[in-house]
């Protein structure tokens, strides 16, 4: 594959229920089914939903339910148990994800995981605690981060999200980031797809796959909080071989072993607008 094509391989979980899309099961359910018979599946990532509306999503998918991969979103003191119930209906969960940052729940809920699960816990981007990181190690379970929302005031700084990297690098934690990267670079956009809404500086996916890269191989926080705030897209250079950001490079088979390793997925709401917007940049 590519330099684009190792990036983007899997790169989005297809968030289509959750805000600020918020489409109705049925609608999210016909689209990830578009998604991935379309030209660009091989982005494609897993359908995300809630624990509580599996029994819902079962009727829904009907005979279409095994081209469903999912990731489970659950709440602290929910019944992870069932999720073990549900893959004997024939749920294709491949992965759960849990807000939670106190380690004896952390350790607790893991357990209840059925092997072969992928789990994820999201703390507060903010939060680095040396305890919470090795309890979810020790667990085997993994780190979820959230980069946006629908206010400003839910998108983290580039220092916080470039240290919160750099703490996942040092532990050798992989993580899967969510909200607000719809689009490649760094950039001004709306906060949600209601006319005449807010507007905000918006993460950038490319930024953050590459931040990962400089991180995991040994860059510094301050580098990766400049290439987190590069709006520039003449700063980047994109070849079948290699992703440039101005001095920085990596090869393709660098990027594989990020993606593989360190930086797993986006929970993204719209898979069509990262599409469109890599066309418009000439990438796609």
């Amino acid at each position: 594959m590519s330099a684009l094509e190792t990036l983007l391989a899997g790169l989005f979980d297809y968030a289509g229920l959750y805000p600020p899309a918020g489409l109705s099961l049925h609608s999210a359910a016909n689209n990830y089914l578009e998604y991935i018979r379309g030209e660009h599946r091989r982005a494609l990532g897993r359908f995300i939903i809630n624990l509580d509306r599996l029994e819902e999503f079962r009727s829904v998918a009907g005979d279409s339910i095994a081209n469903f991969r999912l990731s489970v979103i659950a709440g602290e003191d929910a019944d992870l148990n069932s999720v073990v119930s549900q893959i004997g209906f024939g749920l294709r969960v491949e992965a759960v994800e849990i807000k939670c940052s106190d380690p004896q729940a952390i350790e607790s809920n893991t357990k209840k995981i059925p092997p072969g699960c992928e789990v994820y816990f999201e703390v507060p981007i903010t939060l680095r605690s040396k305890t919470v990181l090795e309890a979810i190690g020790a667990a085997g379970a993994r780190l979820k981060i959230r980069m946006g929302g629908v206010t400003r005031e839910a998108i983290p700084a580039a220092t916080e999200v470039a240290e919160i990297l750099k703490a996942l690098s040092d532990s050798h934690l992989p993580f899967k980031a969510t909200a607000g990267l719809h689009h490649p670079l760094r950039s001004i956009q709306p906060l949600t797809y209601e006319p005449q809404c807010p507007t905000g500086v918006m993460h950038g996916f490319v930024n953050l796959t590459a931040a990962a890269a400089l991180l995991y191989f040994d860059g510094t926080v301050d580098e990766a909080t400049r290439l987190l705030t590069e709006e520039d897209a003449t700063a980047w250079c994109l070849s079948d071989d290699s992703l440039r950001w101005r001095d920085h490079m990596w090869t393709t088979e660098q990027l594989a072993t990020v993606r593989q390793k360190f930086f797993m997925s986006i929970g993204s709401c719209s898979f069509v607008e990262p599409v469109q917007d890599l066309k418009s940049l000439g990438w796609l």
